[in-house]
């Protein structure tokens, strides 16, 4: 299943943020810590690049994606020319008031009275920007949902005389190449329900869950109480199994998989499974190498090639520091 949400004010906000990129300086650019890659619009990129504009990536929720995973990320982020990158929480206004001195080391030339720092905050939608939005100042200025797109205008905000700092609508682009992509961003709350079916997005998250996150699965759900092996399971089984052990069962006698899915998706969300990550630098390579293999068969990896992946693979595996949460 092929999942594409593109609201139609969102046209309007992409033209909008590339008018006002022309005067800004630092492009803060929010991603769900989960899912950093997947959760990254290449429409920011574009703008940006072609203005030629510093980027600070924020790797947002990072109180409940894997930390270890995290520091990978960041590892990967921070290689990048003209890029800084930093986990934190939302969530937490301690968190939110590094954002203007890492992005005063991205534009030093800026930051005065004379010349204030002109920020432009930017992601997908329900990644969290309202909520960090109103941490950084300190006051209730954007409005925050649980549902995705709710902010639709541009805003602009000085936290003090020498910055001030542009909130944006949350954007998607009107493309989702990759299928998982699709349904790692509807398992994370990006997308809107009327887009999808949360039994799908379930059983996706499940099957990626189950391979990477058994004791998880089985400490939160007690899935060995009920004498089965998480190792044996796919997506469907384990939905089952919730459902039985909740006692989820519709007037027909059958379960309830629709209330269940439901109920996973907000365990995910929430966090109370565990901290999780749905990809890394690592895995991300793998499965775009793997979709253009597709594309292309009978095409062998060049030797450069090979030696360039063999080297992130290392480089994603030294997280010798921890993330900066």
């Amino acid at each position: 299943m092929a999942i594409q949400w593109y609201p139609g004010h969102m046209t309007s906000a992409r033209k909008k943020a590339a008018e006002t990129m022309e005067f800004i300086d630092v492009v803060i650019e929010v991603l769900d810590a989960r899912l950093p890659d997947a959760s990254h619009n290449p429409v920011i990129d574009e703008m940006r690049l072609f203005r030629q504009r510093p980027n600070l990536k924020i790797l947002n929720k990072a109180d409940l994606a894997d930390p270890q995973i995290t520091q990978a990320w960041l590892n990967y982020f921070n290689a990048q020319p003209n890029t800084k990158a930093v986990a934190l929480s939302c969530k937490k206004p301690g968190d939110a008031k590094k954002i203007p001195g890492l992005c005063k080391q991205l534009a030093s030339h800026r930051g005065t009275h004379l010349k204030p720092l002109r920020m432009m905050i930017m992601g997908i939608p329900n990644v969290g920007k309202s909520t960090l939005m109103n941490a950084l100042l300190n006051r209730r200025v954007a409005k925050v949902g649980d549902e995705p797109a709710v902010t639709k205008n541009q805003q602009r905000f000085e936290i003090d005389p020498t910055m001030y700092i542009i909130d944006t609508p949350g954007m998607m682009w009107p493309k989702i190449e990759f299928e998982s992509d699709g349904f790692m961003l509807a398992a994370s709350h990006a997308i809107g329900r009327n887009a999808v079916i949360d039994e799908d997005v379930a059983t996706f998250l499940a099957n990626n869950l189950l391979i990477k996150y058994p004791d998880l699965l089985n400490s939160r759900y007690k899935l060995d109480a009920m004498k089965l092996d998480v190792n044996e399971m796919d997506g469907v089984d384990l939905l089952e199994a919730i459902a039985k052990r909740r006692s989820y069962k519709q007037r027909d006698g059958y379960w309830d998989l629709e209330r269940t899915a439901m109920v996973f998706l907000t365990d995910y969300r929430h966090g109370t499974i565990g901290r999780i990550s749905l990809e890394t630098p690592t895995s991300r390579r793998a499965m775009i190498e793997a979709i253009q293999a597709k594309k292309a068969p009978g095409k062998k990896a060049t030797d450069e090639e090979l030696a360039s992946t063999e080297t992130q693979t290392d480089a994603s595996q030294d997280s010798t520091e921890n993330p900066e949460i």
